[in-house]
């Protein structure tokens, strides 16, 4: 029997994938295109995993993950992650980065400072740029030094990045929200 199934949900930005397993979440990915190129990215990522219908613990996460796309804060922070061959640092900068609540952001040296690494804002990146757990592991709301956006590998690059921002209603810090203005 296969330890990680995969399932794809109808999320207000487009279908996502999720893959579970017994120790928890094994990957979350933000809409592709279509949800065809979803699907078959989730299964590159989780060759041995078959699709499958969520079960119920699954399901309101992805109720949760849905929730948190259409505006409602949730921190999401006490879904399972299996992290499971996640480098060590990696860990340490996705249980960071869990800690910034819906709606704020932190730049990625501050995100190494809170580490204990300054001077590791790149590393902060590049282990962002891995984040298997995208939303759950919020890395869209670490940004660049001055709120400038960084990178972002989900598909759509910053845009995506800038979206999920704004259904947060993002704020930088302690400034008001990037996004009232437009309101």
């Amino acid at each position: 029997m296969p330890t990680v199934a995969v399932a794809l949900f109808d999320t207000p930005i487009g279908a996502c994938g999720l893959a579970w397993g017994p120790a928890g979440i094994t990957g979350l990915l933000l809409p592709a295109a279509t949800p065809q190129r979803t699907l078959a990215s989730l299964r590159r990522r989780h060759p041995e995993a078959i699709e499958g219908a969520p079960p119920p613990g699954v399901q309101q996460a992805i109720g949760r993950i849905v929730a948190l796309l259409n505006g409602k804060p949730d921190d999401l922070i006490d879904l399972q992650l299996d992290m499971a061959g996640v480098p060590g640092f990696h860990r340490r900068v996705y249980e960071a980065a869990r800690r910034i609540g819906p709606g704020h952001t932190r730049t990625y040296g501050e995100l190494a400072d809170a580490l204990g690494e300054p001077g590791a804002a790149r590393a902060v990146g590049q282990a962002l740029g891995a984040n298997p757990f995208a939303v759950i592991v919020p890395c869209h709301r670490v940004l660049a030094s001055g709120g400038r956006g960084g990178g972002f590998s989900a598909p759509g690059g910053v845009d995506t990045k800038l979206r999920l921002l704004e259904i947060e209603r993002a704020r930088i810090g302690s400034q008001p929200s990037l996004f009232d203005a437009a309101s």
